[in-house]
Order: structure tokens, then C-alpha cells, then sequence
């Protein structure tokens, strides 16, 4: 699994960042983050303990529904499903529908933060 690049900035520099970006004016790198978050409140939010913790759960365990993940981490359904939707938000993790149920996949384990 490889690492995923997050950066820290203002939400006023992300979307003049991302303007660059469909300008053409910018071009990022291969190693610049993906994922950007408006605070190192909000990323601590969202990498706190438990939530790393789930994602090596997914990333390890492989559940193929919401319903096994929920007994696997011990975690109500609703709880783990409101984390997860967030988490992907952020892509951190992806959904992907298998027959009726919800598959959650964890896109990276390891983080490298660029503030």
C-alpha cells in the first residue's frame, strides 16, 4: 500500500491552488498532495487514533460489507458508516458496491503530511 501525500493550508489557498491548477498556471508534482485539509484540527480529526486504526482493520482484514467491518471493530453501524462516509470524503478510503452491500476499501495506511 502506498503512501498518501496530505497537505495543510487555508481554504482560501486550496482554491486559489486548485484555480492555478485548471488555469494551467500550476502543474503539481507526483509526490504533491491529493488530499488537502483547511486545518491541522480538521486532519487530526479525521487521522485521529481510532480512525487510523480502522484503516489498517480494512486494510488488513479486508471486510467485504459495512456489516463485517461493524464486528470486526466493535463499532455501532451507524457510528461506522457516518466515520467512513467522512473518511472518503477525504479519500481515504473507497466505497464500492458489491451485490447489496457496501465494500470499504482503505486507500493508505501510512500518511505523509506536507504543511
Amino acid at each position: 500500500m502506498s503512501i498518501l501525500h496530505i497537505g495543510v493550508k487555508s481554504q482560501d489557498e486550496i482554491r486559489a491552488r486548485l484555480i492555478a491548477i485548471a488555469k494551467g498556471e500550476l502543474k503539481p508534482s507526483e509526490n504533491e498532495p491529493k488530499v488537502w485539509f483547511p486545518s491541522i484540527r480538521s486532519l487530526a480529526e479525521i487521522l485521529s487514533d481510532q480512525n487510523r486504526e480502522l484503516l489498517k482493520m480494512i486494510a488488513q482484514n479486508n471486510p467485504q460489507s459495512l456489516k463485517e467491518l461493524a464486528v470486526l471493530s466493535g463499532r455501532a453501524p451507524s457510528n461506522l458508516s457516518r466515520s467512513l462516509k467522512t473518511m472518503a470524503h477525504y479519500g481515504l478510503v473507497k466505497m464500492e458496491r458489491h451485490q447489496k452491500a457496501m465494500k470499504p476499501i482503505a486507500v493508505a495506511t501510512e500518511f505523509q503530511i506536507h504543511i
